[in-house]
């Protein structure tokens, strides 16, 4: 697949992906209590694992999440892009609600330090990723009708993602262990 070929695909993660955004920080300003619920769910679930982790650990445990995550993005597109939208649309709304509480404790410097450093990583592997199971969602579309080899487009996919989406993961759980917790003390 070209960049050409592979740039539409990229744009429309990117959409979806911002109107998660801005959907979960509308639902959180507008004080509805369905934002506390979702909330209180992920604190309760994912980060109650690695609260108190080492580092070292924790790079792990956010590796390893961030690499299911990925992984869902682009196996979901067999689902003909279904669950690829679901859960490109569901993590961006997710980042919406957690940018307003964040924001409205730390301000919008400790938003920023708390996401950018490792988020330059982890956001582009999340939009690849994502990409990636678009793409594989048209090749099987096409195989379903016929005129295309789904499971040899998802080899050459999957190629791909090994050798982007893993390494950008990689880098962007070593940032958030080890550098985002002491920017953070730094701007807070």
């Amino acid at each position: 697949m070209s960049r050409r070929e592979f740039l539409p695909y990229l744009a429309a993660t990117v959409v979806i992906f911002s109107v998660g955004i801005v959907g979960g920080y509308g639902l959180a300003a507008s004080g509805d209590p369905a934002a506390d619920q979702i909330l209180e769910t992920i604190m309760g679930g994912v980060f109650s694992q690695i609260l108190g982790d080492s580092p070292v650990m924790l790079a792990v445990k956010i590796f390893l999440n961030n690499l299911q995550a990925c992984v869902l993005l682009f196996l979901g597109g067999a689902t003909f892009g279904l669950l690829t939208f679901f859960i490109l649309f569901s993590n961006g709304l997710v980042i919406g609600l957690f940018a307003d509480q964040i924001a409205e404790k730390v301000g919008p410097l400790g938003l920023l330090a708390g996401l950018a450093p490792h988020g330059i990583f982890e956001i582009p592997a999340i939009f690849i990723a994502a990409a990636l199971g678009l793409a594989l969602a048209r090749s099987v579309f096409a195989d379903a009708r016929g005129q295309g080899d789904a499971a040899a487009d998802a080899a050459r996919l999957g190629g791909l993602f090994l050798r982007i989406v893993v390494p950008l993961l990689a880098v962007a759980a070593i940032i958030e262990a080890f550098i985002t917790p002491e920017l953070l003390r730094l701007v807070v």
